[in-house]
């Protein structure tokens, strides 16, 4: 039964690079960041878990740029978070810059408020930026909807991968394919991603309803 779960949760998450479609199913979501596209509002600054401020054009690699929409109360997120971590210390080494984003409303789960997000960045040992989007603006200019949500840029500044972390959120040694960690090395190592784009999966954004916060 595991197996079989497993396999469609696979087959469900690709969505392009030759892979099958589910029915019904559309390669993006009608908002979202098209492939090739540059980051929008790269220069916004936002405040980050560390009492600086820092736009994604500021966190910008020499051969990329990582972007990963998260927070602190998903479920999903939290499955995913030791292996975000872990990819995003380990692209800095690679020459691509990371940052986390939190552009969920603290209102609605106060656990996704900016002190939990200091605690959190200092427990698990964040050595790239996780910023606080305070209007919930950078998340919808990308189009983003799920947390986790990964968008991944190359060294000329284009969206090369768009999608979840991998095909196995509740166990990381079962995973069999780990499309962004694979998405980033063959940034690095300026090859063409084998598989630019899956389905993002995780709980949705919770967008703030005003400007301020």
């Amino acid at each position: 039964m595991k197996a079989t779960r497993a396999a469609l949760l696979a087959a469900s998450l690709v969505l392009v690079s030759g892979a099958p479609v589910g029915a019904g199913e559309t390669t993006t979501a009608p908002t979202s960041l098209a492939l090739g596209a540059k980051a929008p509002m790269a220069t916004t600054r936002m405040k980050t878990a560390n009492g600086k401020e820092v736009s994604i054009a500021d966190v910008k690699g020499a051969k990329g740029t990582l972007v990963v929409f998260t927070c602190n109360a998903c479920p999903w997120a939290k499955k995913w978070e030791s292996r975000i971590v872990e990819l995003g210390n380990d692209a800095g080494k690679k020459g691509i810059g990371m940052i986390a984003i939190n552009s969920n409303d603290p209102n609605v789960n106060a656990d996704d408020s900016y002190a939990v997000m200091q605690t959190r960045a200092k427990e698990r040992g964040m050595k790239f930026a996780y910023a606080y989007d305070a209007t919930s603006g950078i998340a919808r200019a990308f189009g983003a909807t799920r947390t986790p949500e990964a968008f991944l840029f190359d060294a000329s500044g284009k969206l090369v991968y768009h999608g979840t972390i991998d095909d196995n959120a509740d166990d990381a040694a079962a995973v069999k394919d780990a499309y962004l960690a694979n998405a980033v090395n063959a940034v690095a190592g300026g090859k063409a991603v084998p598989v630019a784009e899956t389905k993002a999966l995780g709980c949705g954004i919770k967008f703030r309803k005003s400007s301020a916060s």
